[in-house]
């Protein structure tokens, strides 16, 4: 069974190549990742990077943003705030989609529509990138990481750092138009699976006799890991519609069976996002207490730093259950059971056993909830592996779970579907010259 499913994962891809369009977006895409971590190791000046290294392995949610900026943070490269900003754009262009009637419509207005929300997601995506260009600078500056600079080299900085996100954004848009599969994407994917070597590198170099043994326990769990993202992330639950028969003139419409799929893992990675940013928020608010001249503040800055210390027990469950939490708050965003419903009534469907309407809109709020509750309490788990992970086998450089894992395996499973679809749609093609 399981050589059966790679043989299925990579006849996609070797098919691909056999095809000389697909060969020529195969060898763009290549061409590009060899561009984006070229730039990737191009630093920017006055920045000690064993400090800063040093400053990314204590903190989870620099390390989270590094992943999202293709490892380029960590270098403090020209590109060194990555995707991060337009990711954020994104979020909220999407989430003023759901609160704004205007862009909801503009969202319904098919490839123009689409192509608008692009458009302002990029204009969004400057001032987001020049403020996350001070923050970064000013967290540097306060660890020790960076020295101060005069206002015309911060400025200078400040373009720099802005610029390398819109070239790296650039480089994005260029796989999707002219390569294959989602260029953000791979790009984000291109960064984590770059970094394996140094990862791989430095677990090697600190693994010790009594840690070795647990290396095997942690190359099964990796495995099951995968193999349980996969599963999940693939997962759906099909609700059968059926559409009635209708006659106009002397042609019928309708009469045809669909089902309408409901993905387990329905808001993607996007809850681990939200979870961990609120998560660290009060160590970060305690770190700054601490140094308050206010014995009780200080006193209120250690509380929150023990609490939320990213190895304890309390920091891991408030973790696991914001996730859970926004998980549901971010299926309810995107999908709308209500709009469904009223979607299926419009063409005629209805649901076996279930009446049009309101009662097909809590139908599918019924069953969405309850898988949802599975999809959940998979990310949750997800989040607080890599610390569960590091207890067990004693290895704290070579993490499993966590979004890396989520994303690394959600994009090759994209790339394949999309050269899947290429594939199908050239011997279709072929079949109607033939």
């Amino acid at each position: 069974m399981g050589e059966l499913k790679m043989n299925n994962l990579l006849s996609p891809i070797l098919g691909s190549w056999k095809v000389p369009e697909l060969r020529r977006k195969i060898l763009i895409t290549a061409c590009i990742f060899v561009v984006f971590r070229l730039f990737a190791h191009i630093p920017i000046p006055g920045v000690d990077t064993n400090k800063l290294a040093s400053l990314f392995a204590q903190n989870q949610f620099l390390g989270l943003l590094d992943i999202f900026s293709g490892g380029t943070l960590v270098n403090f490269s020209v590109m060194a705030l990555g995707l991060n900003p337009y990711i954020n754009a994104s979020i909220i262009l999407q989430l003023l989609t759901m609160v704004f009637p205007k862009l909801e419509e503009l969202s319904k207005e098919g490839e123009y529509g689409r192509e608008k929300i692009n458009q302002y997601t990029r204009f969004l995506t400057v001032p987001l990138a020049s403020l996350q260009s001070i923050g970064m600078y000013a967290l540097l500056k306060n660890q020790g990481i960076v020295a101060f600079v005069d206002p015309f080299t911060l400025i200078s900085l400040i373009l720099t750092m802005t610029a390398g996100t819109l070239f790296v954004m650039w480089l994005g848009e260029l796989i999707t138009s002219y390569g294959v599969g989602n260029g953000i994407s791979l790009l984000i994917f291109a960064g984590i699976v770059g970094r394996l070597p140094v990862v791989f590198g430095q677990t090697i170099s600190t693994v010790t006799s009594e840690v070795a043994g647990n290396m095997l326990v942690f190359g099964f769990l990796a495995i099951l890991v995968i193999a349980a993202t996969v599963t999940v992330n693939e997962a759906v639950r099909r609700i059968t519609v059926h559409y009635a028969r209708r006659v106009r003139g002397n042609k019928v419409y309708g009469g045809s069976t669909s089902y309408l799929p409901l993905r387990v893992n329905q808001a993607g990675v996007i809850p681990i996002i939200f979870a961990v940013s609120l998560v660290l928020l009060p160590s970060l608010v305690g770190g700054f207490l601490q140094q308050v001249p206010q014995p009780a503040l200080v006193t209120v800055g250690r509380l929150l730093t023990s609490l939320f210390n990213p190895n304890s027990i309390s920091y891991n469950l408030i973790y696991f259950f914001l996730v859970i939490g926004f998980t549901y708050f971010y299926t309810a965003i995107t999908f709308n059971p209500t709009k469904i419903a009223g979607e299926i009534q419009k063409y005629g469907g209805f649901i076996p056993g279930i009446r049009p309407g309101s009662p097909t809109a809590s139908y599918l709020n019924y069953i969405l909830t309850r898988i949802t509750l599975a999809g959940a309490l998979f990310l949750g788990a997800i989040a607080i592996l890599p610390t569960l992970a590091g207890r067990t086998t004693g290895v704290s450089t070579l993490l499993v779970g966590g979004t890396s894992v989520l994303i690394v395996v959600s994009v090759v499973l994209e790339t394949v579907k999309a050269l899947e679809a290429q594939l199908v749609m050239r011997n279709y093609d072929g079949f109607l010259k033939e």
